[in-house]
C-alpha cells in the first residue's frame, strides 16, 4: 500500500460502534464510524435489525466510500453495530470487512471486534479439525464460530462461552434482532465507552463518537465485564476474573483523537503532558517548536510552554493524500513524503527548530521530514519523541514490525541520530511518559500496557506456527 511504504507509523486496527433502541440506529451509527475513521480506513460496514429482518453492507475504502449513494437508505431497525477497519499487509479484502454476519443453529448475529487475538492461530486449527469451515482471514470469525459451537442457546451465555476460550485483545459487539452484548478483555486493552442519547444505549471505541451523533458519554466499560442489552435494559456481570488494566499506551500517545477522553483523561491535555515531560527530560536550546501532525501537535504545544520556545506551524499534512492515491514507483516512494506534509519556509527559514513527534519506529518517515526541513532552510533540526523507544512487536491489534525491523532495537540512540539526519534525538522515558498521562491506578504500570516498550506483556503470548490470523 502507498501509505504504508511511505508513513513510518503504527496503524490501529480497527473501531466499533453500536447503539440500541433508537428509530435511527443505522444512520447514527453511520456518523459513529464516520467519528472513528482515523482508526481504520481500508473497509467500513454495518449490520442492523427492527426486531424481524437484517439489513447490512460492507465495502472497502473509507466509510465515505464504503457506503454508496442510497446504500444507507436501505437501512431500518433500533439495533446497529458498525466497524471501520484497518488491515496488514496482504489481507484488505472484503471477506474480511466487519461486521461479520452469520447464520446458525440458534438464529442469526453479527460481530465487531477491535483488538487482537494471541491464540487465535491455536483456536482456529482446532475448530478446523472439529469441522468448522471458515470464509475469512480474521481472527473475529474465530470468535463467532466459538459462539455458535456454544450449548448455550441464548445468545449472551453463548458469548460468555467462547470469552473462556479467547485469549489477548477485544473490545467486542455482538448483536442478534433483538440483544446487543457488550465486553472487554480482562486486561482492558482496547479503550470502550458506554453513552447515553435519551432511552438509547451506545458503545464507541472513543467518545468522540458520542459528540457527533449528541449522546452523553455514561461510563467506561470494564475489563473483564459482559453488558447485555435489550428490552429488559441494561444487565452487567463479569466473565473473567477481576485483573488491573493494562490499556494500550499508545492510545493517549497517537491513536486515540484528541477530543476523545479514555478513563476519564483528555487525550489531547494528555499529550500536551507528554511534551512537557519531554521538555523536562531533554531541553534544547533553539528558536521554534513545531509538531509532525497530527497526534505531534499537542506534545509540541506542551514542549513549547514548558521551554518557553514559541510553537509555530512549521509543518502543514495534506489531509487529500489518500491511502490508495497511487501505485507508487520508487522515484514517487521517495517523494511520497512531501505528498503528505511540507514545510513552511518562512516558520523554518534560518531556525534551530525543536521537531516533536509522537513516535520513531523504522525511522525513515522521520528521516525525510528532518531532510525536509533542512530543504526549506532550517539551520537546525533537533528531534524529540514523546514516548519512549519501541523494542518489541505488539501482539494485540497494532500493526508493528517484528522486532528486527524496530529501529530502537537495532542501533545505538547516535546511530539512529545519524540515520535520521537530526542534530540531536532524544526519547522521553517510561517513567516520564507514565506519570505525564496521568492515570490514577497504583503500582509502577498505572494501568498501562508497556509491553512495547518494556517486553513485558500483559498476558501469555501463544506462537504457533498455524495458519496466519489477520488481526481484527
Amino acid at each position: 500500500m502507498f501509505d504504508k511504504l511511505i508513513w513510518d507509523k503504527l496503524n490501529e486496527e480497527c473501531g466499533v460502534f453500536g447503539i440500541y433502541d433508537h428509530n435511527s440506529a443505522a444512520q447514527l451509527t453511520y456518523l459513529g464510524l464516520h467519528a472513528l475513521q482515523h482508526r481504520g480506513q481500508e473497509s467500513a460496514g454495518m449490520c442492523s435489525s427492527d426486531g424481524e429482518k437484517w439489513y447490512k453492507h460492507r465495502g472497502m475504502g473509507l466509510v465515505s466510500e464504503a457506503f454508496g449513494k442510497g446504500d444507507l437508505e436501505k437501512f431500518s431497525g433500533h439495533i446497529a453495530i458498525g466497524h471501520t477497519r484497518y488491515t496488514t499487509a496482504g489481507s484488505s479484502k472484503i471477506e474480511n470487512a466487519q461486521p461479520l454476519f452469520f447464520r446458525y443453529a440458534q438464529g442469526s448475529m453479527a460481530v465487531a471486534h477491535n483488538g487482537n487475538l494471541v491464540n487465535a492461530s491455536v483456536l482456529r486449527k482446532e475448530l478446523e479439525e472439529k469441522g468448522s469451515i471458515f470464509q475469512s482471514t480474521s481472527d473475529t470469525e474465530v470468535i463467532a464460530h466459538l459462539i455458535a459451537r456454544s450449548q448455550n442457546k441464548d445468545l449472551p451465555n453463548a458469548v460468555r462461552d467462547a470469552l473462556q476460550h479467547i485469549k489477548g485483545a477485544y473490545a467486542l459487539l455482538v448483536m442478534n434482532e433483538k440483544q446487543l452484548v457488550i465486553a472487554l478483555d480482562p486486561n482492558g486493552l482496547r479503550p470502550l465507552s458506554l453513552g447515553r442519547m435519551g432511552d438509547a444505549i451506545c458503545v464507541a471505541s472513543e467518545t468522540c463518537a458520542f459528540d457527533i451523533i449528541g449522546a452523553e458519554y455514561w461510563r467506561e466499560v470494564q475489563p473483564g465485564e459482559l453488558i447485555v442489552v435489550d428490552e429488559n435494559g441494561v444487565q452487567t456481570s463479569t466473565f473473567a476474573e477481576k485483573t488491573k488494566r493494562s490499556i494500550c499506551t499508545f492510545e493517549y500517545i497517537y491513536f486515540a483523537r484528541p477530543d476523545s477522553d479514555i478513563d476519564g483523561i483528555n487525550v489531547h491535555m494528555a499529550r500536551k503532558r507528554l511534551g512537557k515531560q519531554l521538555a523536562q527530560e531533554s531541553p534544547v536550546e533553539a528558536d521554534v517548536v513545531t509538531g509532525v501532525p497530527d497526534s505531534g501537535i499537542s506534545a509540541a504545544i506542551g514542549y513549547a510552554e514548558a521551554s518557553g520556545i514559541p510553537y509555530e506551524l512549521g509543518l502543514i499534512k495534506n489531509r487529500y493524500v489518500g491511502r490508495t492515491f497511487i501505485q507508487p514507483s520508487q522515484e514517487m516512494r521517495e517523494r511520497g513524503v512531501h505528498m503528505k506534509l511540507s514545510a513552511v519556509r518562512k516558520v523554518v527559514e534560518g531556525k534551530r527548530v525543536v521537531m516533536i513527534d509522537d513516535s520513531l519506529v523504522r525511522g525513515t518517515t522521520s528521516g525525510r521530514i528532518v531532510k525536509m526541513l533542512r530543504e526549506a532552510g532550517a539551520k537546525e533540526v533537533h528531534v524529540r519523541v514523546s514516548s519512549p523507544p519501541i523494542m518489541n512487536p505488539c501482539f494485540y491489534g497494532i500493526d508493528t514490525s517484528t522486532r528486527e525491523e524496530l529501529i530502537a532495537t537495532t542501533h545505538s540512540l547516535e546511530e539512529i541520530r545519524q540515520y535520521i539526519g537530526a542534530d540531536s534525538l532524544a526519547y522521553l522515558s517510561v517513567e516520564g511518559m507514565v506519570e505525564a498521562v496521568g492515570r490514577a491506578e497504583d503500582g509502577p504500570h498505572r494501568g498501562h500496557c508497556l509491553a512495547c516498550f518494556t517486553g513485558d506483556y500483559p498476558t501469555e503470548i501463544e506462537f504457533e506456527a498455524a495458519l496466519p490470523i489477520t488481526k481484527c
